[in-house]
């Protein structure tokens, strides 16, 4: 029966994380344990790909190979491995395993087996149980059965993959850059999926970007991304951020200078623009960066070309801007802060990236992220959030987005062992211990789009009027007042944006 299951979703046409999950599922049910996890193994680093019977923090979990002995065996090994409910090893996944609410229990039993493809480690298979006895000799032997079946899945998911890498490649662009390069983007939300899914596509042309978003949301890891599945990712991102440059020095670090410049310049020095030559240069934090030196940035926007402090000949350079603020630049704008021509300029193709907030359970993952580097850190054996705990993460509005949440992640750890939690055990985080804020929950539906009486009782015209409005004036706002963005996000033909826009009275 498991046989058949296997190799019905072998043969069926599934995307490749739905056929991963179905994987895992079927072999808990199969072998009846309370846990099946599929991992990655990329740099000596296994990540979750499909868990069943874990946390949902688990996917956000990264355990080093060399931190975890059970892992490390079972990757040395082409044969199941099979730990006896007396083991001495510490199990990566305590107090990770779904259970009725109460006190996290250790898993008992455990066995698992490295995974090949193309004669190369791959990554790994482990199985889990609460009960002592579930896993045997023979238990160990079907899995080896099923591993041929199982890694056959991993080629199929690999294989679309390829296909899709290749497919990029036919239209400009490189192969993908694997998920750990660089910084890792975790989540799984719906909103954050069709986010990567933009970036990818815009990655292959060679437009400026200009990322907008809360203080914290992780801006700087979408730009590397951008900058990974570009067709300049052999070649150097420079990263500036804006905010941190003194006027006085701006130019030089931008443009560079030459020998005597001015006091201090005692050697020709190249500027971020040449050393991000053939590249990317992430401009971060670029609404803070003073009128006087926006203007030349622009001019070297415009012709591609700088020219360094005392030196009269230009130098030719050719780069790809990604800028990214938290301001709303057309506000800027407005406001005489910001010129104008140079928001167009960078504004090209704008992207808001979302607050954690809006990111449904990706909020958990993240936790499991962060609360693993921090067992790592501390030296615990385990470190888990208690169900109140995961409530109060989820219910929390996030003003700091994904940094406030590391924070809070790393303070709660280090309290749990002020009051008395031991290293050798389960740490389970309590509400408490998170000390968040009274006061910022976040908002529910109810609560942000409940519709004015006037409204309510308004003709149904009238009323779908208002709401095209309001959905117009969202989508100018995410995309920095750009229509050809709002257009992007609305997902309608510009031109009849245009339109409809003019007949509500908006433009």
């Amino acid at each position: 029966m498991l046989d058949h299951s296997l190799l019905a979703d072998l043969a069926a046409d599934l995307p490749s994380a739905v056929r991963l999950q179905r994987l895992v599922r079927t072999l808990r049910e199969g072998f009846r344990c309370g846990a099946v996890c599929l991992l990655r193994l990329q740099d000596d680093v296994l990540a979750p790909l499909a868990v069943d019977g874990l946390v949902r923090e688990a996917l956000g979990r990264r355990f080093e190979v060399a931190r975890h002995p059970r892992l490390a065996a079972i990757l040395a090994s082409r044969r199941s491995t099979l730990f006896p409910p007396d083991s001495t090893l510490p199990d990566p996944y305590d107090g990770l395993v779904e259970q009725q609410p109460g006190e996290p229990l250790h898993v008992h039993d455990c066995m698992g087996i490295s995974l090949h493809v193309e004669g190369e480690p791959w990554g790994v298979l482990t199985l889990d149980a609460l009960t002592a006895g579930t896993f045997d000799e023979a238990a160990c032997l079907l899995l080896e059965r099923y591993a041929l079946l199982i890694e056959a899945a991993v080629r199929v998911s690999r294989l679309e993959q390829e296909v899709r890498a290749l497919r990029m490649a036919h239209q400009g662009a490189h192969a993908h850059a694997e998920p750990g390069e660089g910084g890792e983007i975790l989540g799984h939300s719906a909103v954050l999926q069709r986010l990567l899914h933009e970036l990818d596509v815009v990655a292959e042309a060679d437009l400026p970007v200009l990322l907008s978003g809360e203080t914290g949301v992780g801006k700087e890891l979408f730009a590397r991304r951008l900058h990974l599945r570009s067709p300049r990712r052999e070649q150097p991102l420079v990263q500036v951020n804006c905010a941190a440059l003194p006027e006085s020095l701006a130019e030089s670090e931008l443009f560079g200078h030459v020998k005597g410049a001015f006091s201090g310049a005692t050697a020709d020095r190249a500027g971020r623009f040449e050393a991000a030559d053939g590249g990317t240069l992430f401009l971060d934090e670029v609404g803070e960066l003073p009128l006087t030196i926006q203007a030349k940035l622009l001019r070297a926007l415009q012709n591609g070309e700088v020219q360094r402090l005392g030196e009269d000949t230009p130098r030719r350079v050719d780069v790809r801007i990604i800028a990214a603020t938290n301001r709303r630049l057309a506000d800027g704008v407005r406001d005489g802060h910001f010129r104008a021509d140079l928001y167009h300029r960078l504004s090209v193709y704008p992207v808001m990236i979302p607050p954690l907030r809006e990111r449904d359970s990706d909020v958990l993952v993240l936790a499991g992220h962060f609360l693993e580097i921090n067992r790592a850190r501390l030296g615990v054996r385990s470190l888990r959030l208690a169900p109140a705990a995961e409530a109060a993460l989820l219910d929390y509005a996030w003003p700091g987005n994904v940094r406030e949440l590391e924070h809070v992640i790393s303070r709660a750890a280090i309290k749990a062992l002020g009051h008395g939690a031991r290293r050798d055990d389960i740490v389970t985080l309590v509400p408490e211990w998170l000390d968040l804020p009274a006061g910022t929950a976040r908002a529910t539906p109810a609560t942000t789009r409940e519709a004015p009486p006037a409204i309510l009782e308004a003709p149904l015209r009238a009323q779908v009027d208002q709401a095209q409005r309001d959905a117009i004036r969202a989508a100018l706002t995410a995309a920095g007042g750009s229509w050809a963005g709002a257009a992007r996000r609305l997902e309608v033909d510009p031109s009849n944006l245009h339109k409809l826009a003019r007949r509500l009275g908006i433009k």
